[in-house]
């Protein structure tokens, strides 16, 4: 039986180039699985994909021209209802067989076996392995069927003149040609109103021949290279863009700015990279260089160049499609069709300045933020107040004053010409705008930086001004839309709130601020509730739209809602961190109310964790737990007077001597130290619940020893429910 690598190649026009690297390893896994499962390849066979603007391909090694025979075992029936009392069959069995191709000559041969309960039967044959052309040919289907496109075009296909009319077909774009080598030989396999063959075309300028012949399956790569003047493979492409990039950016004593999502996109852009330095007129520099580096990347897909202190330099590198020798004509026409995308920006900046920050604050009433929350101007007066509260508990007025302030200016760069053309700038122009205004570099650096954090692992605001505003405003969003009910669902998430809650816990942590969590949302939500009562009386929100938000707010447990919200990702988080789910719910049953205290607590369990006590003493405490709960009501009161046995008069002594010195521990935050202070009680434990009844007949005995179990079970619990450890 034959075996070979194979090479299939589906040529098409230019595909979309940020979905190119997705579409190709989507096509190569599907196409290469559908193979394997044939059993056309082995589940190790390696598979290398290809991915060019202008086709998709897949190389599989080790393909057989036709897979294996292989014996199947088919339940039919039971034998109750196959064969009748003398043992023949009956109509309902032999019209099984017949829809299996067989007759009433394969009774006879039916295995008889345990189904269940019941004897059931069963038919053995042998089944065919299908051909590489049979089994290629469901592969491709598969594979396109399975692409992950997100709009498909309709086009005609030309038209045969044996055929009335025209043929349709939708595809991502117009295909024009399939390749599908086994070895040497050609797959004859169709697809898209097309035929498989052994040629391809090359680069629509610079290919040596056209079209391109690939002799063997093994050649693919090199033949496009050499006779194509294409580079197929996307990753490979990728590199050589990089390694243009980084020698073209040395070359003029530069870096190129790290971009790997604008890298992806040129890779799908071009099939013959070729860096080349352009530049611009310094006089654009002094426009900020985030304008410049958005709009270059943006609307050109140019890679902008820093210099050794960070600074935009007013040269940068754009990948071209073609090499020619002379590659003057290349570089002019890039630097003329930069040049007025600079000039709007500049012109953008220039008219943004003419007008301050303050004199747009009153411009955010008439943009709409929710229909039951009201405008950005009303959303902007909560964020205010809550931004004031939490910088009057953090630093006083002074504080409370300047987050204020920032509160009230954060959103106005909404309104400039240089957001609107460019959203992913905003906060970025506030900063500027701020300072142009004389607001000072602490004020506009609170503008710009109380979006963040952005996303994950992106940096905290700066200064405590910023972490102020961020702060209030992430919480307006969560309990203002955790009090209408516009929660997340699934995966999909409008408001961010996941990404809200994530920055909040990480502020509250990192920034190890003196902030209760319970009190921090308590307060947002009554200033939330008394500024929509304020909107209905004031008529700055319909009165429908905010007696149902209203509404929602009092009858729905907002509170409770947006706190578990936040611990539920505060625990993911975590866990991501490496630790472990029982170190997590340890910690976090008790709801510790300043997040900052969360990280030493895990650090003191886990350390804890490591003690050859922990074990017993984590059992012990679920025990006691239990004990607690089925008691019901007990104060942790204990009169030594009536304490009975040695083990419990000896556990109360070294609870007298250990406790208050775990206690001081504690309230130093000295974590770790309080908890492997109570490892020495697990010998007095282990006595204790050996020989020591606590449910006594004397209920003054019974309640006393429940009360010293009670002052136990608090010291114990402290830093953490230990009997989550317990396994």
């Amino acid at each position: 039986m034959t075996i070979q690598n194979l090479l299939f190649e589906l040529f098409v026009e230019e595909l979309p180039p940020k979905a190119l690297q997705k579409l190709g390893a989507a096509f190569g896994n599907v196409l290469s699985q559908s193979l394997k499962t044939q059993g056309l390849a082995a589940a190790d066979a390696a598979v290398t994909e290809f991915a060019s603007p202008r086709r998709l391909a897949v190389h599989v090694t080790h393909v057989l021209e036709q897979a294996p025979d292989k014996a199947v075992s088919q339940k039919l029936m039971p034998v109750a209802i196959g064969l009748d009392a003398s043992g023949q069959a009956t109509p309902a069995l032999l019209k099984k067989l017949q829809a299996l191709g067989a007759d009433a000559s394969a009774v006879a041969s039916l295995k008889r076996a345990m189904d269940g309960k019941a004897e059931a039967l069963f038919f053995e044959n042998t089944v065919r392995g299908v051909t590489l052309a049979e089994g290629l040919q469901k592969a491709l289907d598969e594979a396109i069927a399975k692409l992950p496109i997100p709009k498909v075009m309709s086009y005609q296909l030309e038209r045969d003149c044996a055929l009335p009319g025209w043929t349709s077909v939708s595809f991502v774009r117009p295909a024009h040609c399939l390749l599908a080598l086994h070895g040497a030989s050609v797959v004859p396999v169709h697809a898209l109103g097309l035929t498989a063959g052994n040629t391809t075309q090359g680069h629509r300028f610079e290919a040596a021949v056209s079209p391109v012949t690939i002799a063997h399956a093994d050649d693919y790569d090199t033949t496009l290279q050499r006779d194509g003047a294409v580079l197929a493979s996307f990753s490979a492409r990728k590199a050589e863009i990089a390694r243009q990039l980084q020698a073209a950016a040395q070359k003029v004593g530069a870096q190129a700015i790290d971009d790997d999502d604008l890298l992806n996109e040129v890779t799908g852009l071009v099939e013959r990279p070729n860096v080349l330095v352009c530049e611009f007129e310094k006089q654009f520099l002094d426009v900020p260089q985030e304008c410049l580096i958005l709009t270059m990347k943006a609307n050109q897909k140019y890679f902008s160049l820093l210099d050794a202190a960070g600074k935009l330099m007013n040269q940068f590198l754009v990948v071209s499609n073609i090499s020619p020798a002379d590659p003057s004509e290349v570089i002019g026409g890039n630097e003329r069709v930069v040049r007025p995308r600079l000039a709007d920006a500049k012109f953008f900046y220039d008219q943004d300045r003419k007008k301050t920050l303050e004199s747009r604050v009153e411009g955010l009433s008439k943009v709409v933020y929710h229909n039951k929350l009201g405008s950005q101007g009303e959303r902007m007066k909560r964020v205010c107040e809550i931004a004031r509260a939490i910088g009057q508990q953090l630093g006083g007025d002074v504080l409370a004053e300047k987050a204020e302030l920032a509160a009230r200016l954060a959103k106005t760069d909404l309104l400039t010409d240089m957001v609107g053309e460019f959203p992913e700038l905003q906060g970025i122009m506030g900063n500027y705008y701020a300072k142009n205004d004389g607001l000072g570099d602490e004020i506009a650096t609170a503008i710009s930086d109380h979006y963040c954090p952005r996303f994950a692992g992106d940096w905290l605001p700066t200064n405590m001004v910023g972490v102020s505003v961020a702060l209030a405003d992430k919480l307006e969003t969560l309990v203002g839309m955790f009090g209408i009910g516009n929660l997340p669902t699934g995966d999909k998430d409008p408001f961010a709130l996941r990404r809200h809650a994530l920055g909040v816990n990480r502020m509250l942590i990192e920034k190890d601020l003196a902030l209760d969590i319970d009190s921090l949302l308590g307060a947002v939500l009554k200033i939330i509730s008394e500024n929509l009562q304020k909107q209905i009386f004031e008529g700055g929100l319909p009165a429908i739209m905010a007696g149902d938000s209203l509404k929602n707010i009092e009858e729905n447990n907002v509170l409770e809602g947006v706190i578990s919200f936040i611990y539920d990702r505060l625990s993911g988080s975590l866990r991501e961190q490496g630790f472990s789910a029982q170190e997590v719910d340890a910690v976090l049953d008790l709801r510790p109310q300043r997040l900052g205290e969360i990280l030493p607590r895990l650090n003191a369990v886990r350390a804890f964790s490591t003690l050859p006590e922990s074990p017993a003493l984590a059992a012990a405490n679920k025990r006691i737990g239990n004990i607690l709960k089925k008691a019901g009501e007990v104060d942790a009161d204990v009169n030594p007077a009536l304490l009975q046995e040695d083990a419990e008069k000896n556990l109360y002594a070294v609870m007298q001597k250990l406790l208050p010195t775990s206690e001081a521990q504690f309230n130093s935050g000295d974590y770790t130290a309080s908890l492997q202070t109570l490892a020495a009680l697990r010998a007095p434990v282990d006595a204790f619940f050996n020989d020591v009844m606590v449910n006594a007949e004397d209920m003054k005995v019974r309640l006393n020893r429940q009360g010293l179990l009670k002052s136990l079970h608090v010291a114990m619990n402290r830093v953490a429910d230990l009997a989550r450890l317990a396994s």
